[in-house]
């Protein structure tokens, strides 16, 4: 119920009740990594849903219209991963940003939810394994670090994100020769 929560209205921070039940329950890790991604994954439904009601017109208000079409086919190419990897990061990123932008673009729902849940499970995971080793506290030592060196996160992000961009190009590009 927090998952939904937080993702469809209020920034209600989901990743200390994840690490509290797991450390608590450390053999259920499994369950609260699930049902928080699951949670996660209904809830970013309301700002997808606003998004794709009338967003359109509240980014061209903002952006120009070459600009938005730009993006449009930015996003078009990887909407997958577009919306995964934001899942993954912590606060401060702007989640519900990407949540409305995919309403906007409109991102099939089954692909939207797959995305978000990947990126939700991958995110609660890592932090259920880090509380498991290590305790609590390094749930607040990671979240400062991450807080204080977000732009190295996000650069490490678009890294691995290209790397597995020029991947996909790349045996894409060796399939089509065999055909030819």
């Amino acid at each position: 119920m927090v998952g939904i929560i937080d993702s469809a209205a209020f920034g209600i921070p989901l990743d200390p009740a994840v690490a509290g039940y797991v450390y608590a329950f450390p053999s259920k890790m499994w369950l609260y990594v699930l049902m928080a991604s699951a949670g996660s994954a209904v809830g970013s439904l309301i700002p997808y849903g606003i998004g794709r009601v009338g967003g359109e017109l509240l980014l061209l208000k903002r952006i120009d219209r070459k600009r938005f079409e730009r993006i449009r086919d930015r996003f078009e190419n990887q909407e997958f991963f577009a919306m995964m990897v934001p899942a993954m990061l912590p606060p401060p990123t702007p989640f519900k940003l990407f949540l409305f932008s995919a309403g906007v673009f409109e991102m099939r729902v089954d692909l939207f939810l797959l995305s978000i849940f990947t990126g939700r499970a991958i995110r609660f995971l890592i932090l259920g394994l880090l509380v498991v080793k290590f305790g609590p506290g390094i749930v607040s030592l990671v979240s400062a670090v991450m807080a204080r060196h977000l732009v190295w996160v996000f650069l490490g992000f678009a890294v691995v994100l290209a790397i597995v961009w020029s991947q996909i190009r790349f045996k894409k590009a060796r399939a089509n020769k065999r055909i030819a």
